[in-house]
């Protein structure tokens, strides 16, 4: 059975930081491009970083400088480094794998509220 599992989602105040995690089993995690994606609520939802099964990473320009998306394929795991967070910032956060050789066969997370509020 495959699994994208979200953590590390929570409250946080303007100007801090969160690190999400997407923990990643039933699937050889090498073979996977994984991005990560947000809804905030009453808008459409949002492509925010894509890291590729090598390590080749892209961030949303309107987001480059404040994200960070990184992986450990040792553990399974996709990371979402997220600094001088504000308001706008906050909304439900999934992960997306996706076979780099095969794109037909990709799994979603069920995601991890964040909110930016003082």
């Amino acid at each position: 059975q495959v699994q994208l599992v979200e953590s590390g989602g929570g409250l946080v105040q303007p100007g801090g930081s969160l690190r999400l995690s997407c923990a990643a089993s039933g699937i050889i995690f090498d073979n996977y491009a994984v991005g990560w994606y947000r809804q905030a609520p009453g808008k459409q939802r949002e492509w925010v970083a894509r890291i590729t099964s090598v390590g080749a990473t892209t961030v949303a320009d309107s987001l480059k400088g404040r994200f960070t998306i990184s992986r450990d394929n040792a553990k399974n795991t996709v990371y979402l480094q997220m600094d001088s967070m504000n308001h706008e910032d906050t909304a439900v956060y999934s992960c997306h794998a996706m076979h780099q050789r095969y794109p037909s066969v990709d799994y979603w997370g069920q995601g991890t509220q964040v909110t930016v509020s003082s």
